[in-house]
């Protein structure tokens, strides 16, 4: 006969051994399922939206040689200051330049605004326009996210002069570039002028905008209803893409069309060699006032920008 105490003592036991099976699969389990469960304490990367605006007569191209890149390219004459980045003092002679930014984590897609003037651009008109030194200036940048409205002006633009009515609208005259990155620090320009050296520049970026900016040699003669700077800095840009294009004014009186500098056969108007219209006309009196107007000129400074369109080549 069996002894029922030693029966009850190996049902115990194996209840025992049946139970620590059981805690070791549910441990098990935990032990698998713990890490989904508990969330990922990696931080995402941080994303910064900057702006690179460019202010003057210029135009953005897709570099020829970089799929990935893009040139911003404005002429260089004597009706303009010196391009200049972020402040007065960093002035930049003409030449080809690398703007470089920090990681990106934007697309890159290059969409661009209704309300910028784009054109066909043959790539061996860029590739002349490089090597047209000191005519110009050059600045390679990484292909941005979007081209977005800076500035407006309402004008008219075609290849026929004077451009038909119906291609007036409030065309974009500053453009931003914009970039999404990871950071605010590691923008730098680098490059090459066409004379002399040039050491990069490590441009601080506290506030999201980095400025290139071609400015006007001088303020604009008040008398001058016909927008003629303007006109004359979209010119000097066609000239220098090798493209035929025409910018117009609608508010402008129909008499501009005749002096336009756009205009094959111009009337030429009478001015004091080397001194602007409203000077001419001031020093004709001798007056207190016409001084003013020299002093005016000769130590004030620019003001305002090209009202002539942007233009995206593609």
């Amino acid at each position: 006969m069996r002894n029922p105490l030693h029966s009850r003592t190996s049902l115990v036991g194996l209840a025992s051994v049946f139970l620590a099976a059981l805690i070791m699969v549910a441990c098990n389990q935990t032990k698998q399922t713990s890490p989904a469960a508990q969330p990922s304490m990696q931080a995402a990367p941080t994303s910064e939206k900057v702006f690179v605006v460019f202010e003057g007569p210029w135009a953005f191209v897709p570099d020829p040689k970089d799929a990935n890149s893009v040139l911003a390219l404005a002429p260089k004459t004597k009706i303009h200051r010196d391009l200049f980045v972020q402040t007065w003092d960093k002035t930049l002679p003409s030449g080809v330049y690398d703007l470089s930014l920090p990681h990106r984590t934007g697309s890159a897609s290059g969409s661009v605004d209704p309300n910028i003037l784009q054109a066909k651009i043959d790539p061996q008109n860029v590739q002349h326009v490089l090597d047209q030194k000191l005519e110009r200036y050059a600045i390679r940048l990484p292909k941005p996210d979007a081209y977005v409205a800076h500035t407006h002006y309402r004008s008219r633009a075609g290849s026929a002069y004077p451009p038909d009515p119906s291609t007036e609208k409030d065309y974009v005259t500053a453009v931003s570039l914009l970039y999404n990155v990871t950071s605010l620090s590691g923008f730098s320009l680098a490059g090459a002028p066409d004379s002399g050296t040039f050491n990069p520049l490590l441009l601080q970026v506290e506030t999201p905008i980095i400025s290139f900016m071609i400015h006007p040699a001088h303020d604009p003669d008040p008398a001058d209803k016909c927008n003629t700077h303007s006109r004359e800095s979209f010119r000097d840009l066609t000239k220098l893409l090798n493209i035929t294009l025409f910018v117009d004014f609608p508010n402008d009186p129909s008499e501009c069309h005749g002096k336009d500098p756009q205009n094959a056969h111009p009337v030429k108007a009478e001015m004091v060699p080397g001194f602007p219209r409203f000077l001419a006309r001031s020093f004709e009196g001798g007056s207190k006032q016409h001084l003013l107007a020299a002093i005016y000129y000769f130590f004030g400074t620019a003001s305002g920008a090209c009202r002539a369109p942007i233009v995206v080549g593609d």
